[in-house]
């Protein structure tokens, strides 16, 4: 918080806008600071709008976020989620530019699909719900015995000890890597067939995009913005929040119907397409120049 506010103190005179990443918990408080100094010095802001429960803090935070959205020069939503629940709760002042990969970094590679290689990519926290992957895991090894998992990203809260817990208690092989840069989480990519997202809520995830780019078909919760970003058994497959046994049959279809997984793969690849960065950055010039 103390470095936002410096470099925005620093930059003040040197700057024609200010973006500020807004999200719906703590960083909500220092998205509020930031954008209420931004009116002080009368810099124009922009807030780009994150996090999947964002629009129930625009309910609970009402006066708050009033202050911060009503005088951005702009909110940018990266999802039509967002785009809508703000419009729901009056904010007309409003663009949709969708988040962006470099779709040249992402090299797609054909899968095999014979025994199920599960890779999940989030931080470890409640609102990522890490042990649904696991639970869903133990139920996939009844079926295939072979079947791996890997889980990919940083400790966030105590989910992480909860989850270790629970696969020591269980004896259940997990690999977990920690935080990995993303150069290296693609190269581990290639050795997985299939992309896991069991989160509770979500606006549009960065991990999803570039899993989908990188050919893995994606089993996904249908919660916050996912189902404006997939479409269940066209370039993913959906399930209701935390249903394990839902997750696990899902999984097990890409192993039992024949060229589902393959279609699954390449309809995912052609989706993300659009969020290619040379394609998204003429809507970001085009609003700043």
């Amino acid at each position: 918080m103390i470095e936002m506010i410096s470099m925005t103190l620093k930059y003040a005179k040197k700057v024609d806008y200010v973006l500020i990443d807004t999200y719906s918990t703590n960083n909500f408080w220092y998205a509020f600071i930031i954008s209420q100094l931004c009116r002080i010095l009368n810099l124009k802001y922009i807030p780009k709008l994150h996090g999947g429960n964002l629009p129930s803090r625009i309910i609970r935070s009402k006066f708050f976020s009033s202050l911060i959205f009503k005088n951005a020069y702009i909110n940018i939503a990266p999802s039509y989620y967002l785009l809508e629940a703000f419009k729901k709760s009056g904010y007309t002042n409003l663009k949709y530019i969708p988040n962006t990969i470099e779709i040249q970094l992402y090299p797609y590679s054909p899968k095999e699909f014979k025994t199920p290689k599960i890779l999940w990519v989030r931080s470890f926290a409640k609102i990522y719900n890490p042990l649904m992957a696991v639970k869903v895991f133990m139920k996939i090894k009844g079926v295939f015995p072979d079947a791996k998992i890997c889980m990919v990203g940083p400790k966030k809260d105590d989910s992480h000890a909860k989850t270790l817990k629970y696969v020591k208690k269980n004896n259940i092989e997990v690999v977990f890597t920690g935080k990995l840069s993303k150069e290296e989480w693609i190269d581990l990519s290639k050795e997985y067939n299939i992309f896991i997202n069991t989160t509770h809520f979500d606006n549009t995830p960065i991990s999803v995009i570039e899993a989908m780019a990188l050919g893995l078909p994606v089993v996904s919760t249908n919660v916050g913005g996912i189902p404006y970003l997939l479409e269940h058994n066209v370039n993913a497959l959906l399930v209701n929040d935390d249903d394990i046994d839902e997750m696990t049959n899902q999984i097990n279809r890409l192993f039992t119907e024949p060229n589902l997984a393959n279609n699954l793969s390449e309809k995912g690849k052609e989706s993300v397409e659009s969020f290619d960065w040379e394609i998204v950055k003429k809507q970001w010039i085009e609003l700043l120049v």
